[in-house]
């Protein structure tokens, strides 16, 4: 894909979010997590990362429920995006969904370990 589709792409992606990803959205946005600035459906490499904090070099990456499908690729996506220098965590939807204050505080400790 080459570069301006992935940016299409990405536009697309937030406008049509899903309701785990507007959840998220609404605990990181507007640097809510001690100050750190995220954004959304982020092109990296050949992937597009769900939420990234540029200075922290985070990559917060949302699974729904064919992702358990799909351990291959996302392993492979997680290289790759460690590999350009980030560190990957992962949520399952539902965690997103029943357990927002848990996802925020453990979003919010490795932000902090980046330090």
């Amino acid at each position: 894909m080459k570069p301006s589709d992935r940016t299409d792409r990405a536009r697309h992606l937030r406008q049509e979010q899903t309701e785990a990803e507007r959840k998220l959205w609404s605990i990181v946005r507007g640097r809510k997590l001690s100050g750190y600035k995220f954004r959304r459906q982020v092109p990296i490499d050949r992937y597009i990362a769900d939420f990234v904090c540029l200075d922290a070099r985070l990559v917060v990456e949302l699974d729904g429920g064919h992702h358990s499908e799909q351990a291959d690729y996302d392993a492979g996506r997680t290289e790759v995006l460690e590999a350009c220098g980030f560190r990957v965590i992962r949520f399952w939807n539902r965690e997103i969904l029943n357990r927002q204050s848990v996802v925020g505080d453990t979003i919010l400790r490795e932000l902090l370990t980046s330090r």
